[in-house]
Parts: structure tokens; sequence; C-alpha cells
């Protein structure tokens, strides 16, 4: 709440457009709206205050109605057709008293009609009170875009909160249920079982307690991330180094694999970032791309310097995203969950954290791909002095 009470606090200067042709009425009107510490402006014609209105929009618009080429009221049909300003409120100045003349001001959408010659103190009481009524609808529609706003951040707390309930619940779950069943059954029947058989059943419990374990580092990053416990702190750092160690923490995966990890490609050398951050990222970019690729394929880790950034790129020969599943691949209310080409399992969760730290480090990152051909995942590290 004291976010909206702060908006409409912001910018509730009233501003007035006069809108007439000779200049003594200008001059006497500009001279009432100073008493009363209104901003106001001039038009001089329908043209020059449609021009006018199209660039700054005034809070209320005092508008003759004798004008040449263009009468008020013709302005203020123009104006109401306009979504952008028929909320403009618009009092008619004119010596025209006939009640058919009242009438068509108020059906063309004018809110008030004050003839000439003036009465100052009924003019200003108009005015103030036409004003009020803008400031207090400006107000109104500044609370409902807070609150809009409001609603998406709440939406999206709940879709995380769903988010995360529904990894512990289920994709936690599968990992710790592969190693109890497998172990207990190696347990029962070690005696019985020729060594060869031992070492497959070694071989899921292994992989089981690899996944288990990526998938917790993700929750606990990512848990941490939602509450704020995770600090940006960038320093410099051999970005070829950092893409050594990802590679290595890989190698035994794209070896079981066949896979090939290339990160001979990079054109650039230090960045000036999160390097736990930068770190997560490349890990979790890599692990997908390895879950994707089919064995005898490569996964390659390359990067440039594009001026006022670098840009890095983790590609595979993998099976590819179909089109459909691009824009949803860095949202939390998606669940895109593919089983890999050997049946690795995943919960999305990598690609949410890929994207809340590149953010956090000022890049951007996109995904292009096609189905049967690969992937390739690119995101950008600004340049810092």
């Amino acid at each position: 709440m004291e976010d909206i009470i702060s908006t409409q606090d912001q910018d509730l200067q009233s501003s007035v457009l006069i809108v007439d042709d000779i200049a003594e009425n200008l001059q006497v009107l500009g001279n009432i709206l100073n008493e009363l510490d209104i901003e106001f402006s001039y038009a001089t014609s329908g043209k020059e205050a449609l021009e006018a209105v199209s660039f700054n929009k005034p809070d209320l618009i005092l508008l003759d109605v004798n004008m040449p080429e263009m009468t008020g009221f013709e302005v203020c049909e123009i104006l109401k057709k306009n979504p952008d300003t028929r909320d403009i409120p618009v009092i008619f100045l004119t010596a025209k008293t006939e009640p058919e003349d009242v009438i068509k001001g108020l059906t063309v959408g004018g809110i008030d009609y004050v003839t000439k010659p003036f009465n100052t103190k009924e003019l200003t009481a108009r005015v103030n009170s036409h004003l009020e009524l803008s400031i207090s609808r400006r107000i109104i529609t500044a609370q409902k875009d807070e609150l809009h706003k409001l609603n998406i951040q709440l939406e999206e707390t709940i879709a995380s909160k769903d988010k995360f309930f529904s990894i512990i619940a289920h994709d936690l779950k599968s990992p710790f249920n592969t190693l109890i069943g497998f172990s207990d059954l190696l347990l029962k029947t070690f005696d019985d079982r020729e060594p060869e058989e031992i070492k497959k059943l070694l071989k899921h419990i292994n992989d089981s307690s690899l996944l288990g374990f990526n998938l917790l580092n993700n929750l606990l990053e990512w848990s941490r991330s939602q509450t704020g416990k995770i600090k940006y702190e960038p320093v410099l750092f051999d970005f070829a180094q950092l893409v050594d160690e990802v590679i290595d923490l890989h190698s035994g995966t794209a070896e079981k694999k066949k896979i090939k990890l290339d990160g001979s490609g990079l054109a650039i050398g230090e960045v000036n970032a999160d390097r736990k951050m930068i770190y997560t990222v490349l890990r979790n970019l890599v692990s997908n791309a390895l879950k994707f690729t089919q064995p005898g394929g490569e996964i390659r880790i390359s990067g440039k310097d594009m001026g006022n950034e670098f840009e890095i790129s983790v590609s595979d020969s993998g099976v590819g995203i179909p089109a459909n599943k691009l824009d949803k691949l860095f949202s939390i209310s998606e669940n895109i969950s593919t089983q890999g080409t050997d049946n690795e399992t995943g919960t999305g969760l990598g690609l949410l954290l890929c994207k809340e730290f590149v953010e956090k480090n000022g890049g951007k990152i996109r995904v292009q791909s096609a189905v049967g051909k690969g992937s390739e995942f690119l995101f950008t590290i600004p340049k810092k002095k």
C-alpha cells in the first residue's frame, strides 16, 4: 500500500490547454490560471490544439467553439474518438447561449459549458472542480496499475511456490526411489549375482545419486535466490578457466554417452561478473545439452566479443526443441519436463536459474533450436569498466 501512496504523490501538478483564436481571451484565461498556480499552454486553432495534445496530454482543455477552419465541437469529436485523448475533460468557452448549442457541446463530449464574457469566480470554480476530478482519475489509474503489478508479482510467487513443492513431491522423490530400490535389491541378492550384474545395479545407483545431487544443488540455489540470500558479487576472472572447470565436472557423463565436449571456441579472456552465478549457468546449460544429445554427438562452448558485451554459446547436436515450447522454457508458470536420450529426467528448474542469474549480471539469455538438428543457448555478459 505504501508503494501505491507514493505513486499517487508523484507528478500531481495540474496542466491546462487553452484553445482560442483571440489573443485577448488567451491573455485573460492565462492570468486566471496563473493566479491559481496552474500550469497552462496555448493553442490558437483546432489543428494546433490536436498537435499539442499528441505531444503532451493536459489534465483539462478550455476550448473555444467559434474558430476558423475547425470549430471547437469538431476538435472535441476528434479527441473523443482517439483512445489516447478521449478521457481528457473539455470545457467549452463560447458566446453562444442557445440551448441547442449547449446540448451539442455536451453531446460531442464536453463536460461543461462556460459563456463569454467570463465570470472569473464561476470559471475558477469550474476549472478547480474538473481538475480535482481529473487528478482523482489519474490517482485511480495509478492505483490500478500498481495493483496490476502487485497481482502479477503475487501470481509469480504462487507459481514459484507450486513449482517448488512439485519438485519436492515428485522429481526429488524419483531419484531417491531408485536409490532405495536398487540398493535394497543389491543388498538382498548380492551373493547370488554375477559381477557384471552388480556393476549394472551400481551404475543405476550412481546415476540416481548424481541426479539427486544436481537437483538438490539447483533447489538450494533457487531457494536462496528467491529469498534474496544470493548477492551479486562481480569479480574479474578468466572465463576459459571457468569453462575448463565445467567440462571437467561433466567429463564422466560425456564419456558414458560418448559425447564430445569442446570448449576451444572461446574468443574472450577475462570477464567481470559474478563467478558463482556464471558457473551455475554454464553447469546447467552443459548438463541439459548432455541430457538431450545422442551418443556420439558433440557439445560446443564458445564465446565472442560483441563490442559492448560478451556473448556465450552452448550448442549441441541433440534432439532439438519444438517451436511451440521455445518461449516457455524460461517461464516459472510452465512445467516443461522432457526425458533425455538416456531416459534422464529434469524439472526445468535449471533454466529458470540460468535466466535469473544471467539477468542479475545485466545480460540476456535466449535459445534457438530445430527438432532433430540440435539447440543453441546464448547468453550475454555486459562488459564492465
